[in-house]
């Protein structure tokens, strides 16, 4: 066990360092040129069509999902513990400067979302044992670059990391949040959370989709809402903070009570790779929730992909960074989720305790959407049966994450949940064309 946690130790240096930092940037960027910056030109047409539409059902029957309903469950999965503790996390390590990278891979991160939300529509397919659409990076690896042993090995990285990062880190941080600042047992913690997750996972994809498109509006207000009124509260704080993430972001500076290693290149490597693991664009799960999206062109959806990283990044992130480097509390040496939930109690009565019920959400709802993805994967690799012991496999594990310390299972999870990437990277930069030609075809049509 010892030589593999090695290994895995190894694996995961390179998976979340800068080869596949400079690899995710660089396929943003390659999808942005191929698609002639198309986020940039048609930003504003893109939030607005996805604005007005947010209460109203799709125009064809084409799908399983609303398009709101799809976008969704996907940032049910993506709006997690990575906005509250990664982002603090971040700032800890790389300073105020590390909020300007997740900025930086956020923007280019769009671009990503939006092609992967695209080829997602674009290759996914019926199932003929359920009727229901399935696509995501497995689809359009093996139908648009025939390369299905790409789409095979993205499908077994998903399984794994579902059942980790998707599932038991979650419900842990849920159950250690909860304990502190109320003091509730983890094991009815786990209990509650198993049985809540098994009515709506058992219920199928649509209800998944009928309950993610009801509680991600009412966690992003109820934490968005705590976030603005702070401030407001501290309104004259807010230029020395956004001052200190541009100065911090091209100089580095001093984290965790003046730790002296914070400079401009853990800055960088913090910031990018804390956002591109709190928006997931590039990462390949995102789409496969999108593809069971009604809608009548690719690119429609893939504006919702679009929306889904500026609400986790440009929002959810930049209001945590916000509250967090007004309330001060980044230099006190905490981390992570402790370092939000003390921020949040330093500037409102009652912060922590608001901070730590978001956190719950956060993590429940990620438990939902990433059960989504795992499944989509079994089936594709084993056909619809084999989902029914998936199912039971994965709500087991919610109650035993919350229960156990599981770090070992965490460090391999958080690796597959990155090798994820490598085989949807590739099929983004080997159907960028497609993208481009797709892209083109629709506003062809509109203009």
């Amino acid at each position: 066990m010892a030589k593999l946690q090695e290994i895995n130790s190894f694996i995961s240096s390179l998976v979340w360092g800068w080869p596949l930092i400079i690899l995710l940037l660089g396929t943003g960027l390659i999808l942005a040129i191929r698609t002639r910056w198309i986020v940039v030109r048609k930003f504003i047409y893109m939030m607005k069509e996805t604005f007005l539409r947010i209460f109203h059902s799709s125009d064809t029957d084409d799908g399983d999902l609303t398009p709101f309903q799809a976008v969704s469950t996907a940032l049910a999965a993506t709006v997690g513990t990575g906005n509250i503790a990664g982002v603090a996390l971040a700032i800890a390590v790389g300073g105020p400067g590390a909020v300007f990278w997740i900025w930086f891979s956020a923007f280019l991160g769009m671009f990503t979302k939006y092609s992967e939300v695209v080829l997602a529509i674009e290759y996914r397919e019926k199932s003929k044992e359920t009727g229901q659409y399935a696509g995501g990076p497995m689809y359009y690896l093996e139908k648009g670059l025939n390369l299905k042993w790409l789409g095979v090995l993205f499908a077994i990285f998903a399984t794994l990391a579902s059942f980790g990062i998707g599932n038991m880190t979650q419900s842990n941080s849920v159950a250690q949040t909860l304990k502190s600042q109320f003091n509730i047992s983890p094991w009815l913690v786990g209990l509650v959370l198993m049985v809540v997750s098994a009515l709506v996972i058992i219920g199928g994809i649509k209800r998944i989709g009928s309950f993610t498109e009801k509680l991600v509006p009412i966690m992003a207000i109820f934490y968005i809402g705590t976030g603005l009124v702070i401030l407001a509260l501290n309104l004259n704080a807010i230029p020395t903070a956004f001052a200190s993430i541009f100065k911090g972001a091209f100089t580095g500076s001093a984290a965790i009570g003046g730790f002296a290693g914070s400079t401009l290149m853990i800055a960088m490597r913090q910031g990018i790779a804390r956002g591109l693991f709190t928006n997931e664009a590039g990462l390949g799960s995102g789409p496969i929730a999108h593809a069971a999206a009604k809608t009548d062109h690719p690119v429609k959806q893939g504006m919702w992909g679009v929306f889904e990283v500026f609400v986790d990044s440009f929002l959810v992130c930049t209001m945590t960074a916000l509250v967090v480097l007004i309330s001060g509390q980044w230099h006190e040496g905490l981390q992570g989720a402790a370092l939000t939930t003390q921020s949040f109690e330093t500037a409102i009565s009652g912060g922590g305790y608001i901070a730590a019920i978001s956190l719950s959400l956060f993590a429940f709802s990620t438990i939902i959407g990433w059960y989504y993805y795992g499944e989509k994967c079994v089936e594709y690799l084993f056909g619809n049966k084999a989902t029914v012991a998936y199912k039971v496999v994965f709500i087991a594990l919610i109650f035993v994450g919350a229960i156990g310390g599981l770090e070992t299972v965490w460090a391999f999870s958080d690796t597959f949940n990155g090798l994820m990437a490598i085989p949807n990277l590739i099929g983004l930069v080997g159907l960028s064309g497609v993208v481009a030609k797709l892209t083109k075809n629709y506003f062809d049509q509109v203009n």
